[in-house]
């Protein structure tokens, strides 16, 4: 059986991110959300050297490379205030579940933006994982 390489990436996503979820408590036990930010941010930059995709970087349009600069300041902001939110007492427990909800402004943004169609599937889908935020949150 051949599994396409993007569900391999998403499995190593959930694998990474669920860890992630652990050590980003452990941080913020001891260092304020603004230091943690500093050190997600040293974590990022000992990667590229593997994933530098070298003069290419440059050669994209204007606006290409806004949609990515954007993505990383909103990236950046989301994860001060995920680190900001478990230093300010929020257990690992609920605070990964909600903030893991992100999907959620995908599946509503999609259709506006992207012009893409959402199955009833994918809004039950969107019911069930707020259900389950409140179950893992009680």
């Amino acid at each position: 059986m051949h599994i396409p390489p993007w569900l391999w990436y998403s499995i190593l996503t959930v694998l990474a991110w669920g860890v992630v979820g652990i050590l980003q408590k452990l941080s913020t036990n001891y260092i304020s959300a603004e230091s943690s930010l500093i050190w997600l941010v040293v974590g990022f930059l000992l990667l590229e050297p593997f994933f530098y995709p070298g003069p290419a970087v440059l050669h994209y349009t204007k606006l290409n490379l806004t949609y990515a600069i954007v993505s990383g300041l909103l990236n950046a902001l989301g994860a001060w205030a995920l680190f900001a939110a478990l230093k300010g007492g929020g257990k690992a427990s609920i605070v990964a579940p909600l903030t893991a909800l992100y999907p959620v402004v995908v599946i509503v943004l999609v259709p506006l933006i992207l012009h893409e169609s959402v199955s009833r599937l994918q809004w039950a889908g969107v019911a069930c994982s707020l259900i389950a935020v409140v179950l893992l949150s009680a």
